[in-house]
């Protein structure tokens, strides 16, 4: 899978980092404070057909697809939670919760940081692509150690760098121009649906790392992304392999 290639990029949450968890229990606590029922409830209250939260939020997030996503996010959240607060102050509220988990709970996936330093060191061009926003990545800035991610990546590009959010294939396409290079040159490593739809969108190969919160959409991905990989240390054997 690396053969031929010279660019790999990477998503973040999900894919480097152990992440999807967090966004998971931060919504669970959001429904919890604004409303004072569980998922499960406020799913069957409001006519919600999906399996769990994180499959809920990411076919709500590919659905806005430009400005702010996440603001959109609470203001759909805000119109069922029958509240006074405004989708900002819900916004805020989310950040919160989520800033406290990712402080003490988040890391790389075992052997990531170990996959970036011998991908570097085997000569490749390193890309970040993530719908993070800036303001979350500096925040990871400081909790992930093992591997500098301004010294490990040469582009890093994250909400805020694009009009159009995954799938659309924008990120990937701006990440092409900026290092000039093909999409046959190229292969990306992306966790949930709408990442791997955005690569293929763009025309590159895509590896799915496994994560559990991907689940829902097991069936789609599997069909999409050219290579299916459990964890880290697999790609690892694999780099050493070719």
């Amino acid at each position: 899978m690396f053969k031929n290639k010279k660019v790999i990029i990477f998503d973040m949450d999900g894919t480097l980092i152990d992440s999807m968890g967090i966004w998971n229990k931060t919504d669970e606590s959001l429904i919890k404070r604004f409303t004072n029922k569980t998922v499960d409830e406020f799913f069957k209250e409001n006519n919600i057909q999906s399996k769990d939260i994180g499959q809920l939020r990411d076919r709500l997030l590919a659905e806005f697809k430009s400005g702010d996503i996440y603001l959109q996010y609470c203001s759909w959240l805000k119109e069922r939670f029958n509240t006074n607060k405004t989708a900002e102050e819900i916004l805020k509220t989310r950040w919160e919760i989520s800033n406290k988990l990712l402080m003490s709970e988040v890391d790389y996936k075992k052997d990531a940081d170990i996959l970036l330093k011998k991908l570097k060191e085997a000569g490749f061009i390193l890309a970040l692509a993530t719908t993070t926003p800036k303001s979350r990545l500096d925040l990871y800035r400081k909790i992930l150690k093992k591997v500098n991610i301004d010294e490990i990546f040469s582009v890093i590009l994250s909400k805020e760098d694009v009009v159009h959010k995954k799938p659309d294939p924008e990120i990937y396409n701006k990440i092409l121009e900026k290092l000039n290079a093909k999409p046959e040159e190229c292969i990306v490593v992306e966790d949930a649906l709408i990442g791997v739809q955005s690569a293929k969108n763009a025309g590159i190969e895509v590896i799915n790392m496994y994560d559990k919160y991907a689940d829902a959409d097991r069936e789609e991905i599997e069909k999409l992304a050219d290579y299916k990989v459990q964890n880290y240390k697999e790609l690892i054997n694999i780099l050493d392999r070719d």
